[in-house]
């Protein structure tokens, strides 16, 4: 009898441990079930490419066995760039889909319509693809950590640039009239301080408008050197365009979001963007330097087994990738512990951890205090064939 009740017990222990997880949403002894919002269709579906870059990475995760002996069921739902959707799909995700957390949720108006939600029901939210700089704000968004450098530090670098390059000059930008963009004017604003209203002038612009044509004639009527654009692919490649159609030689910096070849520059017109910046920290899958480069190659030879026949200058497949990676790391980290407290924990203790496909000297860095998993880029100058870097890299302390 006594031996019966020690084994009873020894179930029982191990029934209620973290290597079980019965308890925990989305989560078995085979699978874990994650879940995903990207805009699949809609004005900023180049940049929801990094969702398939995501969905194919997982793919490769599950073809290798998975992690600690459980697939990842990874669910990815389409919000078209509309936050009513992105509520309804996140909904959908934790109380029918039952997901254990969400990774890589992207587009700053859905994540802003759905943090708070998620957080009441205790859903961390991983890596989104949003740079915006009030997510970074850990007391606030205690269950998020970010997926890009923040648009405050990016602004601050761009500023900071400029205002080297060009002392004298007057700057010109244009934004998204949401979170996305307003956080690149508010960093210009930080930086120049008094000296702003008479050094910038600023247009914005709707994602549901057809063109940002007359923003750009406007101002360029300004008599600015420089034109700064803070938005999504589609419009910043209209941008490029319009500004070298209306012959307007000016330094032209693009945001991260929109520094993909294949998604902006190209269809600007590879010549028309020739001089463009952007802060990256990236390795560019067109520069000759990283043909030999091991983490390049893994690359290259992960989109031709997963993504076959798709753009590779599009940098949104890279970010998807470079996610991958990441949840990756922290879910082995993880162990057999798959409680969201410990997914939280462990999204929150990556150290100086080096993703392949980014530039030397950029490491993962994140704590308690700070949720962002990027917090370092490097500027560099498109050629006409590939970008060229320039500079050092930068951190969130060297703003």
């Amino acid at each position: 009898m006594l031996v019966k009740l020690k084994t009873v017990a020894a179930l029982a222990l191990l029934l209620s441990g973290p290597a079980f997880a019965a308890d925990e949403p989305g989560v078995s002894a085979t699978e874990i079930k994650i879940g995903g919002v990207f805009p699949f269709s809609g004005p900023a579906s180049s940049i929801g490419l990094v969702g398939k870059g995501v969905i194919a990475y997982v793919q490769s995760i599950n073809d290798r066995g998975g992690i600690n002996g459980r697939k990842i069921n990874y669910l990815a739902y389409d919000d078209a760039y509309s936050p009513p959707k992105a509520v309804e799909h996140i909904r959908r995700l934790v109380e029918s889909d039952e997901v254990s957390f969400m990774f890589g949720q992207l587009g700053t108006p859905g994540i802003s319509a759905t943090t708070k939600y998620l957080r009441s029901k205790g859903v961390p939210s991983i890596a989104i693809v949003s740079g915006s700089s009030k997510f970074t704000d850990v007391a606030n968004y205690p269950m998020t950590t970010t997926g890009l450098v923040s648009y405050d530090t990016e602004g601050k670098i761009y500023a900071k640039f400029l205002a080297k390059t060009l002392p004298s000059a007057k700057y010109a930008i244009l934004y998204q009239n949401d979170d996305l963009g307003k956080d690149y004017v508010s960093a210009f604003k930080a930086f120049l301080g008094k000296d702003f209203d008479r050094k910038v002038v600023t247009a914005s612009y709707e994602v549901t408008e057809p063109t940002v044509d007359s923003q750009v004639v406007n101002l360029r009527s300004s008599g600015a050197d420089a034109l700064v654009i803070a938005g999504t692919p589609k419009f910043a490649a209209q941008a490029i365009r319009q500004a070298s159609v209306i012959g307007w030689k000016t330094t032209v910096i693009i945001n991260f979001p929109s520094g993909s070849v294949g998604g902006t520059l190209a269809p600007a017109g590879l010549d028309k963007s020739v001089g463009v910046i952007v802060g990256t920290t990236n390795k560019d899958i067109l520069d000759s330097t990283w043909n030999d480069d091991p983490g390049m190659q893994s690359y290259r030879s992960f989109l031709e087994k997963y993504l076959p026949g798709v753009d590779i200058t599009n940098g949104s497949y890279l970010t998807g990738y470079q996610q991958g990676i990441l949840l990756e790391q922290i879910l082995k980290q993880c162990g057999n512990d798959l409680s969201r407290k410990n997914i939280l924990a462990q999204a929150k203790n990556l150290r100086d951890f080096v993703v392949p496909t980014v530039l030397p000297g950029i490491k993962v860095n994140t704590t308690d205090t700070l949720n962002m998993i990027w917090t370092q880029m490097r500027l560099q100058r498109w050629t006409g064939t590939s970008w060229e870097g320039f500079g050092e890299v930068l951190d969130a302390k060297s703003e």
